[in-house]
């Protein structure tokens, strides 16, 4: 089991720096013993992401089909957005947005960040491929939010540099930065402290109102509130 969680961490820094040949490479060695049920289905996830990055993925299939039978049975809505997400890889062009969107409308109602994240990143990677800069845009520049935040920095770079490749520029986070106000959290800072509530937030910036209170979270938290009352003056 030790070896299988080392190979499968491998899978996941490799895939974040874009190394998508060491990640197959480690999320295979993650597969090895048959009889591990744990790790091994989040080193399919690995193996799927790589393997499409690689233009490998009839040797992906394998991994998907057993990952699906394991999502299927769980029917949680991690599980099944997983699945969304994992099959998009590997899917022909028609299928693939609707399950991009199946993924990320499903995690958008879970605490789980990190997937999301992932999720957003793939989406928007998948847009700019297909000159769609703009819808591209605002999935990577929240992506890339996301990631800095949680300190994964791999993830944030390759976020970075996607979005860099749409024509906007992200600053790198540092230290320095870390306390003040991303552009999308002060759009989401100003809406709320003008009165207006997560779901309008949501339907003016195009994003879904469990992001919004992500944000807001994340504002509350750097300028020192508690509330929005607090928030409108502060924001005053």
């Amino acid at each position: 089991m030790a070896l299988a969680v080392a190979s499968w961490a491998t899978a996941v820094l490799c895939n974040g720096l874009g190394r998508y040949e060491d990640a197959f490479r480690a999320a295979a060695e993650a597969l090895e013993d048959p009889n591990d049920l744990w790790y091994s289905g989040w080193a399919m996830v690995e193996l799927i992401e790589a393997a499409s990055r690689t233009g490998k993925p009839e040797q992906a299939r394998p991994a998907l089909d057993q990952l699906v039978e394991r999502t299927d049975a769980s029917g949680t809505d991690w599980a099944l957005a997983v699945q969304a997400r994992c099959r998009a890889l590997l899917s022909d062009v028609d299928d693939v947005e609707a399950l991009y969107r199946e993924a990320i409308d499903r995690l958008s109602t879970t605490r789980l960040r990190l997937d999301l994240a992932r999720a957003r990143l793939l989406y928007g990677e998948w847009l700019r491929r297909h000159s769609r800069r703009v819808d591209a845009r605002n999935e990577l520049r929240t992506a890339y939010e996301m990631f800095a935040d949680f300190g994964m920095n791999a993830f944030a770079e390759r976020a970075r540099v996607e979005l860099q490749a749409t024509g906007e520029h992200a600053r790198k986070r540092s230290v320095d930065t870390l306390g003040q106000l991303t552009p999308q959290e002060e759009q989401v800072a100003r809406l709320a402290a003008e009165g207006h509530t997560n779901r309008e937030i949501a339907t003016q910036l195009f994003i879904s109102p469990s992001t919004v209170e992500y944000h807001l979270h994340k504002v509350f938290r750097k300028l020192g509130v508690k509330s929005r009352t607090q928030l409108a003056r502060r924001m005053s």
